[in-house]
């Protein structure tokens, strides 16, 4: 059996971003990565984040937030460092080898303001934008093996 490539997202506290990212790329059809998901530091999986993939039917209730440090000498194909950093936001760096590195940046779900509603509007609209992007990354990466499959939800 041919080794699966290996993708790793970074953000901050790897409690939201990282995490529905890990759990989409993980789940979605015509996805064949080792899926990886990191912060600069630990915290803990957002309830929020966990009630929005629900809602499109990713269970990401089991996932564990995970530190840099975790990862720390391993090689991963692909880096994608899913943090907005024109918000000051702090975004980790990871040194080991990749043969890609990408920026996709997302706004942080977890610093939405208002009520439950509002910001469940907000973990929305990055879990759909998540979805997007790695619905484009797997359709580039499908076309770039001979395939042409394009993941659905």
């Amino acid at each position: 059996m041919p080794r699966k490539d290996s993708v790793l997202f970074l953000c901050g506290s790897n409690s939201c971003r990282s995490q529905m990212a890990e759990g989409l790329l993980k789940s979605l059809p015509g996805s064949t990565f080792d899926v990886h998901s990191a912060g600069a530091t630990a915290s803990f999986v957002h309830p929020l984040a966990i009630k929005v993939m629900a809602e499109i039917g990713f269970d990401i209730s089991e996932q564990r937030s995970k530190s840099l440090d975790e990862f720390i000498g391993q090689k991963f194909d692909y880096v994608i460092t899913v943090c907005a950093k024109d918000k000051n936001q702090q975004c980790p760096y990871f040194p080991g080898a990749a043969k890609l590195r990408l920026t996709w940046g997302l706004e942080d779900p977890a610093t939405a303001q208002g009520d439950d509603a509002q910001k469940l509007k907000v973990f929305r609209k990055v879990r759909d934008e998540l979805l997007s992007q790695i619905n484009e990354f797997l359709n580039a990466n499908l076309q770039s093996q001979g395939s042409s499959v394009s993941p659905q939800t």
